[in-house]
């Protein structure tokens, strides 16, 4: 096929030390779903004490630790990472780039990520979890109120953090500077779109979060006072930190499933994306808005009616760009060929979901209302309806789309159909029944509740409905297991794809394209189709391929940071002497070792294919 310049490395060493961004989307997806098991394990747990009244399964402190790590992990350490697995396996691919702009740090920012969130987990085993809620309010997480898990909150937070931050700089740069000639802005895939905008939100947002980790690191670690209210501090600061990041998070993560929707329902309805322009500026839109509107988390902490109705006014607006790209998505299946795949049946079952999230978004906006709602169930159902019903259908859409282009085989389409439909009649039940507990005054985050006050049938749906969900991921894992067994081989395009990475074959080859691909419009690889061709026309001449080395640095780096991380939290300074030596001289390689890469020859055979 090629040559290599370097000896090809095989087994567990080629994924230590790869730098090659589909084998990274991999490595993020297994990471990603490993956590999002044990996220869901936790929500089971929860579940199951909450199904009856009176119940001590899992009561008081363990019923925090699962509570703060469930949200932890869903948020931080599942959504994230299959969100950066999908940008890493299709991005590149949609631009007609043959890889990331910094594969280095690609490498690196999976690693920190992952060591971060083992860093965090491990606290299960090394004297308990974070038990302060996933949002970590102050002084619930201060060094008065809760044990060395915070400790661990903290610190591995830090680390995966700085690791999502430097893959969102990596993807800007690889749309800014990457795309194949003719393919503008306004050319752009909507997922690339999406990620794009994503991508500025994580460079803005993901400082807050770190600041405000940094302080209640000063505070629990070193005797600080920035939240310490006896000393002078103040709590509220914490919370604006939080919400300065938090709120743009929840766009991080929605913003990449509205791309995904956007790719699937335009190809299994065979038409192109409806109002292409309107949904990029609303996709741009949101983006800015998302920061304007953070402190709708904060109506009952007595900012005063200005700031309350500003950020109401704020909170309000984001429905309207967000109405856009609904009524896009239905008029783009107006009269198109729908096909009811599995990836398109998660992708409209997204529709109905995330519009009853933004609903009870708008309801949330308004705060007298909200002064109501705050704390109660009916705003852990409009949560979840948001990033579970929005977020989490959106990505099992994308992955049952993109398997192919990922792994080189078709997920097994019966298995998919069954596995939604248990996922999504379970969500349906788990999350619905939640707007009325809480209306009728069960607060979140309580271990237990009292018979005979309207809350039995309610909680008892709701965790019947969490088994049909777990069922629908075991029969998802299931259909990845057959499908990795089969010997089915996926074509190219198999499902009449209209944009650049259904041009190479599944899986992609290393170098992804042999030669660039020339863009003559929106949805590229479908304008080619139309003129009765079956590739795309090529940029530049057939010739050699310049592609980065593999590296262990990235590893042992994030290794570095792993350890002064447990130096930090024991005291432990000649541990975080140590820890921060290895990342330091790791640095230090990195910055005095020029790394020429090699090259590899595509064979004009395996071109002409």
């Amino acid at each position: 096929m090629a040559t290599h310049a370097h000896p090809k490395r095989t087994g567990l060493w080629d994924w230590l030390t790869t730098v090659d961004h589909k084998k990274i989307g991999i490595l993020y997806l297994i990471a990603g779903g490993f956590f999002f098991l044990i996220g869901g394990l936790e929500a089971l747990l929860m579940r199951i004490q909450l199904m009856y009244p009176n119940q001590e399964i899992f009561v008081g402190g363990t019923f925090n630790q699962l509570l703060t790590m469930h949200g932890t992990t869903m948020i931080f350490l599942a959504a994230m990472p299959i969100i950066f697995a999908l940008m890493n396996a299709i991005v590149p691919l949609q631009i007609g780039a043959r890889d990331v702009a910094f594969p280095f740090l690609n490498s690196l920012g999976f690693w920190l990520f992952f060591l971060g969130g083992v860093l965090l987990n491990l606290s299960w085993f090394l004297g308990g979890a974070p038990d302060a809620g996933w949002t970590a309010y102050l002084p619930l997480s201060g060094k008065n109120y809760s044990g060395a898990g915070v400790d661990f909150y903290v610190l591995g937070l830090q680390i995966a953090g700085i690791g999502t931050w430097v893959g969102g700089i990596n993807f800007l740069v690889t749309i800014i500077n990457m795309r194949a000639p003719g393919l503008t802005f306004m050319r752009l895939p909507l997922f690339t779109w999406s990620v794009f905008v994503t991508s500025a939100l994580i460079l803005f947002a993901f400082p807050a979060i770190t600041v405000s980790l940094v302080l209640l690191m000063f505070d629990r670690l070193f005797g600080g006072a920035f939240f310490e209210p006896a000393l002078g501090g103040n709590i509220v600061i914490w919370q604006h930190l939080f919400w300065v990041f938090g709120h743009p998070e929840v766009y991080i993560l929605i913003l990449p499933a509205f791309g995904v929707i956007s790719e699937v329902i335009a190809t299994f309805s065979k038409k192109r994306l409806f109002g292409y322009s309107a949904m990029v500026f609303a996709t741009v839109l949101i983006g800015f808005l998302g920061f304007m509107v953070w402190a709708h988390h904060m109506f009952t902490v007595g900012l005063g009616p200005v700031a309350n109705s500003l950020f109401s006014i704020a909170t309000m607006l984001i429905a309207v760009p967000t109405g856009i790209k609904i009524f896009n998505w239905l008029f783009t299946m107006w009269g198109g060929h729908i096909r009811f795949t599995a990836a398109n049946l998660w992708a409209v079952g997204f529709l109905p979901t995330f519009v009853i999230g933004g609903m009870t978004g708008v309801m949330l906006s308004v705060p007298p209302a909200d002064y109501q709602f705050q704390d109660s169930y009916f705003v852990v159902a409009h949560f979840h309806y948001t990033i579970v019903g929005g977020m989490v259908f959106a990505l099992f859409s994308g992955l049952h789309y993109w398997w192919p282009k990922m792994f080189g085989k078709i997920l097994n389409e019966t298995l998919g159909k069954i596995g939604f439909w248990f996922f999504f009649i379970g969500f349906h039940l788990t999350f619905f029944p939640q707007h009325f507990l809480g209306l009728i005054g069960m607060p979140r985050r309580v271990f237990t509740y009292l018979p005979n006050q309207g809350m039995e049938l309610g909680n008892f749906i709701s965790t019947i409905g969490a088994f049909s969900m777990t069922v629908g991921t075991l029969v998802f894992l299931a259909n990845v297991v057959a499908t990795a067994m089969s010997k089915q081989k996926a074509p190219a395009d198999p499902w009449d794809g209209r944009t650049l990475e259904w041009t190479i074959s599944s899986p992609a080859p290393e170098y992804n394209f042999a030669q660039t691909p020339l863009v003559r419009g929106l949805d590229a690889f479908w304008i080619e189709k139309m003129a009765g061709k079956k590739k795309m026309t090529p940029a530049e001449p057939l010739g050699e391929i310049h592609m980065p080395s593999p590296s262990i640095i990235p590893l042992i780096m994030s290794l570095g940071l792993f350890i002064a991380g447990f130096g930090f939290m024991n005291h432990a300074y000649l541990i975080v002497i140590i820890g921060m030596g290895i990342t330091v001289v790791c640095m230090f390689l990195r910055s005095i070792y020029d790394d020429p890469g090699y090259h590899l020859h595509p064979d004009e055979e395996e071109v002409k294919a």
